[in-house]
């Protein structure tokens, strides 16, 4: 187990992981501090982040178990201790890893007597089993048990459909695609009037197949995915016939709005780009928006003595951000100050050849 003594940031924004502990290969816990944060944010970030890792991270589970020698979910078979009922459930349960897109086929193929555990399913190199110890059946005679499974990477829960056509032989199985188990926020306020401050402290239990830290991760990259699409102007809004009605561009992911910049160098690109989103330590990004630089267009428009002009701003801090520029949007700073749009334009095309 980690612990960290917990200390509070009284200027930048930041984050920090407090407490990290394993309590077996199935359940993984940590607990982070976010401050400081303005009265109210804490709940506003809180119940966001934990509706996300409960509800917007993707499992791989298995969906489906097929063998032709099973008449029926609820029968028994000679030689094997548990039900068919009870072999899907403890299906449920394993827990895997994976890179997986869509589903993929795996089987199980065991002799008895002995134990059939995860150790004994068949898997593409692409999924891996977290716990190889978890049960599946125990086999009381020299029989053996082959069953064939689908394997899906999914979010949320998928409710199997009832069917009572067993004659080919294959089970539809529960699954809870929530790599997240559980996740719980709670608020710490100090100072006093209007000097009060807030700390946000995010605990997350996980099955193993995320650490906490990689969860909260991807958490907050598809939070921040489901809110991109806001930053669209009512002009790149796409409209049907007599418009009738207004459809919305499809969600996409900022890589994407990259791609867009690079083929499209208008001023609504530029504008649509916030800085918050190019990865910028966090006392350059508060030293910048302090400064009312809040987009991409925002920062084109001051050179590198501009921005040496910008208080508590160093040297090394205009390299950071010359290193982001050159590797995400493959452009520089002008080196005239105050550089208007149209001389921004001609700069990104001479700079694009």
């Amino acid at each position: 187990m980690i612990r960290e003594k917990v200390t509070v940031s009284t200027r930048t924004l930041q984050w920090k992981c407090v407490e990290s502990k394993a309590d077996n290969k199935r359940l993984y816990y940590g607990r982070f501090i976010l401050s400081p944060l303005m009265k109210g944010q804490a709940d506003t970030i809180g119940i966001a982040m934990r509706r996300a890792l409960l509800g917007e991270i993707e499992g791989t589970c298995i969906t489906r178990a097929k063998s032709k020698k099973i008449p029926h979910e609820y029968s028994t078979l000679v030689g094997i201790q548990e039900s068919v009922h009870d072999i899907l459930m403890n299906l449920k349960e394993i827990v895997l890893r994976s890179n997986l897109y869509g589903t993929c086929d795996a089987s199980i193929c065991a002799r008895g007597p002995g134990y059939v555990t995860a150790q004994d399913i068949i898997l593409p190199p692409y999924v891996e089993v977290v716990d190889n110890t978890q049960h599946i059946a125990s086999l009381t005679e020299p029989i053996e048990l082959c069953i064939g499974l689908q394997i899906e990477r999914n979010r949320g829960y998928l409710i199997k459909t009832p069917n009572n056509n067993f004659q080919d032989g294959s089970y539809p199985i529960d699954a809870v695609f929530m790599p997240v188990r559980n996740a719980n926020h709670s608020i710490h306020s100090y100072g006093n009037g209007n000097d009060k401050q807030e700390i946000l402290f995010l605990e997350i239990w996980t099955n193993g197949s995320l650490t906490p830290k990689e969860a909260l991760h991807e958490a907050s990259r598809n939070l921040i995915d489901l809110f991109i699409p806001f930053l669209h102007t009512e002009e790149e809004n796409l409209h049907l016939a007599d418009n009738q009605h207004m459809v919305p561009l499809p969600p996409f992911t900022f890589h994407d709005k990259l791609d867009k910049l690079r083929k499209n160098k208008k001023k609504i690109a530029l504008k649509s780009i916030f800085i918050d989103q190019s990865e910028l330590p966090p006392r350059i990004y508060n030293c910048l928006i302090r400064s009312n630089i809040y987009t991409l267009l925002d920062l084109l428009n001051n050179s590198q003595e501009d921005l040496m002009k910008i208080e508590h701003f160093h040297i090394n801090d205009v390299k950071q951000i010359l290193d982001i520029l050159e590797k995400h949007f493959a452009m520089d700073l002008p080196k005239k100050p105050k550089m208007g749009f149209e001389s921004l334009a001609q700069f990104i095309d001479s700079e694009s050849g």
